[in-house]
């Protein structure tokens, strides 16, 4: 029996590659994204929507969901940066914005996923919700906000193992824009990302996968740097 993978996201950067990832490695992956990527996979499930519509999650995608009945992986993936620019310039609207899909868009996806039986939830987190960076104000805060959507639902979904993963710098448009066009005499993040590491979102499909084989070793409703382990 084919096991089951469920991706939000998964139309480019990290949700693609952990897409190709699992489907190579002959899963059958359950894709949500707003656009299908080109992926000919008779294993490839997708289903258009877009996250950003919250009101609409539980009415679009319960049937979608609820159909797979059993799931080996979830990953929450989707989410979105936001604009960067300091506090005092960003509007309630703005963070709003972010906050709805990096967090309420989640807690409307496990609300279904409470209904099957899922043996694993990774919600993707990000080392800003612990640091906060000039600039970041509503990627930092939604993510501060994953953190804990994912320790309130573990007391909650005590059949799954859901954590809240920070996965390092990924190359992407969105990290290009930061290290490449932003002036780190303002934003120092800037600075602070081109000189760390940066991995391809396969290099960190793969070290997710990692994780996923010694998950027993968290517990819970925790936050897990995977650079730390």
């Amino acid at each position: 029996m084919l096991k089951n993978i469920l991706i939000t996201g998964c139309s480019s950067g990290l949700g693609l590659a952990l897409t190709n990832y699992y489907l190579q490695k002959g899963f059958k992956v359950y894709g949500i994204s707003r656009n299908k990527p080109d992926i000919k996979n008779e294993n490839f499930i997708h289903k258009s929507f877009n996250l950003s519509n919250i009101s609409k999650i539980k009415e679009e995608l319960s049937a979608f969901i609820l159909d797979i009945k059993e799931i080996n992986t979830v990953f929450l993936n989707a989410g979105m940066l936001g604009k960067i620019k300091i506090l005092s310039e960003l509007s309630i609207e703005e963070l709003n914005e972010v906050y709805a899909l990096n967090v309420y868009a989640n807690k409307e996806l496990l609300d279904i996923l409470m209904n099957i039986k899922v043996e694993n939830i990774i919600l993707i987190s990000s080392g800003a919700s612990k640091n906060g960076y000039k600039g970041w104000g509503s990627y930092s805060l939604s993510k501060a906000g994953v953190n804990m959507l994912v320790n309130l639902y573990a007391n909650e979904m005590l059949n799954s193992k859901i954590l809240a993963v920070a996965p390092g710098v990924i190359k992407t448009p969105m990290t290009d824009y930061i290290r490449f066009e932003l002036d780190s005499n303002i934003f120092p993040s800037a600075k602070k990302l081109n000189e760390g590491l940066i991995q391809t979102p396969q290099e960190t499909a793969i070290k997710l996968d990692n994780l996923i084989n010694k998950i027993d070793e968290f517990k819970s409703g925790t936050y897990v740097d995977i650079r730390e382990i």
